[in-house]
């Protein structure tokens, strides 16, 4: 079955004659673009939005990753953080982001002949509030992943059979993610969210957020880890480092990460 499926998505490739990709470094887009460059090479190009809700770190990984898979790699930056109907964070947010993300591709797509902006939504994706679909599907984008019924899990299989090492990366939407819808999105307030979650991934955490709640920084990890967080790390510490970001209080959801779980506020 995945190997059909994957069969599949090189055949969708074969079916074009130039690929752009909209990479994110994340393992959706990852795939895409490696397929896209086994089937295209040189006819493929991968293209990462650069803003400040991407953290560095996020944007050196993909770069190591597209050096890795030899795909051409081009970097563009977006505003998004200039527009108040982005920046006021509402429900549909990331419409406004994707928007913004596709004003900038679509054009750079047509000025080099590339058909098609492909993206890596997958069919997981299709189950949960994501806006930004639509303002993709709107600019003409394609997600074959999604096409093909192709879900996360089977995303990472795929990877695997590839030989790409990062087949186990934990998923890292963009940092606006973690605040309350409502919460005004600002530089500084990216930056406090960020450090914060750099420090903990290098405590060993990899899989986790830290959601902004106003002056509160609620630190979500994998249930499984919350009982060894708190029994083997030092926690004054913690809300230290997290006080020198700028927060004031420091808290460990006991429900754990989930990921979507700000949509469930959604009526």
């Amino acid at each position: 079955m995945i190997e059909e499926k994957l069969k599949d998505l090189k055949s969708f490739f074969r079916s074009m004659d130039k690929a752009l990709i909209a990479y994110s470094g994340g393992i959706d887009s990852t795939l895409v673009a490696k397929v896209a460059y086994d089937v295209l090479g040189d006819r493929s190009i991968a293209v990462t939005a650069v803003s400040p809700s991407l953290l560095p770190e996020e944007l050196d990984e993909a770069q190591e990753q597209a050096k890795i898979i030899g795909i051409n790699h081009e970097l563009i930056e977006t505003e998004e953080m200039s527009n108040p109907n982005y920046t006021s964070n509402p429900v549909n947010r990331c419409y406004f982001c994707k928007s913004e993300l596709h004003d900038k591709l679509k054009p750079l797509a047509l000025e080099r002949n590339y058909p098609y902006v492909i993206d890596g939504v997958n069919a997981d994706d299709l189950q949960d509030y994501r806006p930004g679909i639509q303002a993709a599907k709107e600019r003409g984008a394609r997600s074959p992943l999604a096409e093909m019924g192709i879900t996360k899990v089977e995303v990472r299989e795929m990877t695997k059979i590839l030989g790409l090492s990062w087949w186990d990366k934990p998923s890292q939407p963009c940092l606006s993610s973690r605040f309350p819808y409502g919460e005004e999105i600002t530089y500084e307030k990216l930056y406090r969210v960020g450090r914060a979650e750099i420090y903990l991934r290098k405590l060993g955490y990899s899989n986790l957020r830290v959601r902004f709640d106003r002056d509160t920084a609620r630190i979500e990890l994998l249930p499984t880890q919350i009982k060894e967080f708190i029994a083997q790390n030092n926690l004054p510490a913690i809300v230290n480092h997290f006080q020198s970001l700028g927060f004031t209080y420091v808290t460990l959801d006991l429900e754990g990460y989930r990921s979507g779980k700000l949509n469930q506020l959604i009526n």
